[in-house]
């Protein structure tokens, strides 16, 4: 039987162009982000395989809003998974830079399938 280590309990660390996880298989996920100006760029987000569905890509999405609550910062979402974090998370939308934060939730989830449509392509 195999018990899950809860989201909660996992160490988010983070350097000035990605947020990770380690796990003790030796894999980490990671949330590659960049700081321009006045705002943080979600660019991508990679959870190994046998550590998704646990809640690690939220995660790391929660630890790069608080940094970037910190730092005073707005998000560009980028990356499918953070345009879907702020389509299930809509109270926190108000973190979004323009013209992401005025998006409807129809908006929100039309460029959320361009966005997973280009990341499929890029994988062949």
């Amino acid at each position: 039987m195999v018990i899950y280590e809860l989201a909660e309990a996992l160490e988010v660390k983070y350097t000035s162009q990605v947020f990770y996880v380690k796990f003790e298989d030796n894999t980490k996920a990671y949330l590659k982000y960049k700081i321009e100006g006045d705002k943080m760029y979600l660019i991508e987000t990679y959870t190994p395989p046998q550590h998704r569905g646990k809640g690690v890509a939220k995660a790391m999405v929660d630890k790069a809003l608080e940094v970037a609550t910190r730092k005073g910062l707005k998000i560009v979402p980028i990356c499918s998974y953070s345009v879907y974090y702020f389509l299930k998370n809509p109270q926190l939308r108000s973190m979004l830079a323009e013209p992401y934060n005025r998006m409807s939730d129809e908006e929100l989830k039309k460029y959320y399938e361009e966005r997973l449509s280009v990341e499929k392509a890029k994988e062949g």
